[in-house]
Parts: C-alpha cells; sequence; structure tokens
C-alpha cells in the first residue's frame, strides 16, 4: 500500500465492484493478464507498419507504474536473457525483436504488448521452478506478439462497443437488447479464448524447437492454478468459472498444453535446468515491496509508516499499490488505505464530505482507538451494506472500509475486531521489520518437505506445508531426494 493513494480496486473477484460503489474518489482501475492490455484507441481495420511499435513505446510507462516500477536484480535479468535468444531464433517471425521488462509486483503476470513488449513480474519468477518454465511463459507472450493479438483484440472490442452502441439505441425491447449485448460479450470472449489457445499451442511449439522441455508449460499452469487456490483459500465462491473472462479455463489449458507437448514426445525431453535457474533466483525479494508494506499471516505491518493491524480468522489478505484488501470466505471484503485530513477541521467533517456514496448521517459518530482520534460510520448503496472508520495520526487519515451483501452480528464483530486491532508499532518491532526474500538450498539425505516447510516465512505456520509445495512443485508426501535444489521462504 502506497501512502495517500486511494486508487483501483485489484483482486477479489466476487467482491471488487464493491467499494467503488461506496467511494465517490475512486480510480477506475487496469489490471493485465495474459496478452490481453488495453492499447489505446484504433480505428478498426487500420494497421500502419509502426502501429504496434506506437502502441507499445506508449503504454509502456503506465504498465512500469501500474506494477511497482521496474525490479533491478542482475541475476534475475540474466535468468530472463538467457532464453530469450533460444526462444527468438524458434520462434514464428526471428526477425521481431523484443524489449522484456521485470515488475517489481509479487503478483503471478506475464503478458504482451504490441511491438515486443513483453513483461514478467519477480512473482513470477519465484513460482518458476526451472529455466524450462520461465521459457514456457515468454513463448507463450511471444505468440501474442508475432500474431498480432493484441490489436485484434483491441479492433474487435471496438467493433463490439460499436455494436451495443447501435442495439442500445435502436431496439426497442430492452430484454432483447441485454440478450444481444450479452451475446456480443460472449462472443468476444470466446474470441479471445480462442487467442490465448493458440498462443498456447505456438508457445509449446516454439518450446520445443528450441529445446526446452515441451511440458513446462503443462507444469507452470498447473502450479499457477495451485498458487491461485492458496490465495483464495479455495473460496468457492470466487473459483465458479466466468463465462465472460477472456482466458479459457485452467484444466481445458493444461490438457491442451500436455496434448501439444505429446506431439514432440513422452515427457523427459528436452532441457529444463533446474539448479542454475534456482540459483539465479537466490536472494531475490518475495511478497510485497518494503516500500508498500508486508503482509505477514493476517496482519498488516508497514515499516514507514509504522502503523499495523490484523484482520480476523479466514481473512486473506491482500497488498496491491493502491490499497490493502482482505476477504473472508462467507463473502465479506475489506479495504484499507490512507487520505489527506489537512483541508479537514475534524473526523467527523472529513466523514461527510461527500467520499463516500450512500452515507448514514445518524451512524456517523467520533470515538478512539487505541489512544488515536477515529470516526465511525455506516452506508448503504446498491444492495451492498458498508461500516467505516477511518482513524487520524497527524494529517493522515487511514481508512478501514468493510463490504457485505448480508450484514450480521459477526460482520460488525469483525469490523470492530479490525479496527480495534490497528495500533502504532513500537521502535523494535519497527527494526524487526525485513523484506521476505528466496533462499534456494540443496536437500540432505533425511529432508522431507514437512521439515523443510518449518523454515518458511510470511506464512502461517498450518499453511507452510502447502506453502511450500506449491512454490517447488512437490508432492508433500513425496520423500525429497538428496541434493534437490529447493526454494525456501525467509526474513
Amino acid at each position: 500500500m502506497k501512502h495517500w493513494k486511494a486508487g483501483a480496486v485489484m483482486g477479489l473477484a466476487q467482491l471488487r465492484r464493491a467499494f467503488v460503489l461506496v467511494l465517490v474518489t475512486s480510480l477506475s482501475g487496469c489490471q493485465l493478464t495474459g496478452g490481453g492490455a488495453s492499447v489505446g484507441t484504433i480505428a478498426p481495420g487500420t494497421l500502419r507498419p509502426s502501429l504496434a511499435s506506437d502502441i507499445g513505446a506508449r503504454e509502456h510507462p503506465r504498465v512500469v507504474a501500474t506494477y511497482g516500477g521496474v525490479y533491478k536484480d542482475p541475476n534475475a535479468e540474466k535468468a530472463v536473457a538467457s532464453v530469450v535468444g533460444r526462444l527468438v531464433a524458434a520462434s514464428d517471425d526471428p526477425a521481431q525483436s523484443y524489449r522484456i521488462t521485470i515488475l517489481n509486483s509479487p503478483a503471478i503476470n506475464a503478458f504482451a504488448l504490441p511491438g515486443g513488449y513483453l513483461y514478467v513480474t519477480r512473482g513470477l519468477l519465484a513460482l518458476a521452478n526451472d529455466t524450462s518454465e520461465l521459457a514456457a511463459v515468454i513463448a507463450h507472450e511471444m505468440a501474442h506478439v508475432t500474431a498480432n493479438h493484441a490489436i485484434e483484440r483491441q479492433q474487435r472490442a471496438e467493433a463490439r462497443e460499436l455494436a451495443d452502441r447501435i442495439i442500445t439505441n435502436v431496439v426497442q425491447d430492452s430484454e432483447k437488447a441485454r440478450e444481444a449485448i450479452i451475446s456480443s460479450k460472449m462472443s468476444f470472449a470466446r474470441f479471445s479464448q480462442v487467442q490465448e489457445l493458440q498462443a498456447d499451442a505456438v508457445g509449446v511449439r516454439t518450446l520445443a524447437k528450441a529445446g526446452y522441455d515441451p511440458y513446462a508449460a503443462g507444469r507452470f499452469l498447473k502450479s499457477m492454478a495451485a498458487y491461485s487456490e492458496f490465495q483464495t483459500a479455495q473460496d468457492k465462491a470466487s473459483a465458479a468459472p466466468d463465462f465472460l473472462s477472456s482466458h479459457p479455463s485452467t484444466p481445458e489449458r493444461l490438457t491442451l498444453a500436455v496434448k501439444s507437448a505429446r506431439r514432440f514426445g513422452a515427457p523427459g525431453i528436452g532441457e529444463r535446468d533446474r539448479e542454475r535457474y534456482l540459483s539465479r533466483i537466490n536472494g531475490m525479494l518475495f511478497g510485497d515491496d518494503p516500500l508498500e508494506g508486508f503482509v505477514r499471516g493476517r496482519s498488516f505491518l508497514h515499516k514507514a509508516l509504522g502503523i499495523g493491524f490484523t484482520v480476523p480468522n479466514g481473512y486473506i489478505l491482500e497488498n496491491t499499490p493502491e490499497a490493502v484488501l482482505a476477504s473472508s470466505g462467507d463473502g465479506t471484503a475489506m479495504r484499507f488505505d490512507g487520505a489527506d485530513l489537512s483541508r479537514y477541521d475534524s473526523l467527523t467533517d472529513y466523514m461527510n464530505a461527500g467520499w463516500i456514496n450512500g452515507l448514514l448521517p445518524q451512524s456517523v459518530r467520533t470515538t478512539t482507538i487505541n489512544g488515536m482520534p477515529a470516526v465511525v460510520g455506516a452506508a448503504i448503496t446498491q444492495g451492498w451494506s458498508f461500516r467505516i472508520a477511518v482513524i487520524r495520526i497527524g494529517r493522515t487519515g487511514y481508512r478501514f472500509i468493510f463490504a457485505s451483501r448480508a450484514p450480521n452480528d459477526a460482520f460488525e464483530a469483525q469490523f470492530r475486531q479490525t479496527i480495534d486491532s490497528f495500533r502504532q508499532l513500537t521502535p523494535t518491532e519497527r527494526a524487526r521489520l525485513r523484506s521476505l526474500r528466496i533462499k534456494v538450498v540443496l536437500t540432505e539425505r533425511g529432508d522431507t518437505p514437512q521439515k523443510l516447510a518449518v523454515g518458511m516465512s510470511g506464512v502461517e505456520p498450518s499453511r507452510r506445508l502447502q506453502f511450500f509445495s506449491i512454490l517447488n512443485g512437490l508432492d508433500p508426501n513425496k520423500p525429497i531426494p538428496p541434493g534437490t535444489a529447493v526454494k525456501l521462504v525467509v526474513d
């Protein structure tokens, strides 16, 4: 969480729109995944020679800013650079040049912009377990570039938006208009899904041609799915298939990736290069950037600001550049961020300043939380109920917003428990806060996943074994051969 900024809400798929309803000041967000990216306005049917590179150059600074800047690490850069030349030579367009950027984000993500702009996050590098898995990701994104997928997607999106406007303006029957618009959206989604599957197939072919293990794509898709499930705490509501998503479901992609790999031979072919890859990400920053605070289990701690709080059992925290988010399995969500209060005489004035939709004036009251002045209130809008608290330290207001469609006593208790946990860190606590890093070790005789997982930091003890197994692509119930390179997360 960066100081002052109240911006885009990301993640928490089933609740992401709730905070936009209550926060009048919230800006529209942009999350880039796969090959899809916002690439500006392009007239349908046009494609001048320099268009792709112009788009990529224009959008590059915004992408870097959205994802926390460029991550500088010579060894990580070598890990990426080591695969590019081989993949370019094996790709469908060896003359295409590429600019690859490692983004300073813990998110597991990779995507492409027109003109050969490719991006991988350090979170993705941490999840990969060998060079072939990283190569699989880059080959997939190269396929998007060589096929002009981003431009085609933008042109198709503009055509769909135009069609939707015409339908809305011309069709008198609102129900038929709604059905037609939904149909056009699903058509666009299928179009985008076809692009993803095409890029998967081309990527596997490029991977094999370059001499890497073609089954790496399937392995990494499996790791991504397991990590996503781990992060969402197996929230069945958010895991439900979204038929308007631009990406096919992971099981479908995994099946097709394995099928594509089988065309080149049985498992065991091609280069993996696990030990050298892991040696290059040894010491790499893991998880949150220190400038944005740390998530430690159910607690958020910010060394520079000197603050911390803890969410109740069952909540999963997510730290984004704009805000700290949390969700529970019962459909409750939380947002925490900061605001400048220097223009307001009192917390009550700030709470009533118009930044909250549906605020219930009678609910606003002042209080103190751990000796700090605070104000609390409630809001209701479009079927959502909100509990809001602003705690003041100097000129800064720290805002908690809880959201639920079905508020009950537990919702109220969880709100109170969280805001009551907000406190200023002691000098000793601030001094002890350190970044998490990847530490690569070679296993010894007698090492087991259970034994090694004990040394993992940044996650609750009950989840360490699962975390270790997913991060290393290992079966938690099988022994690990001595001399195997494995990743630990330590501080």
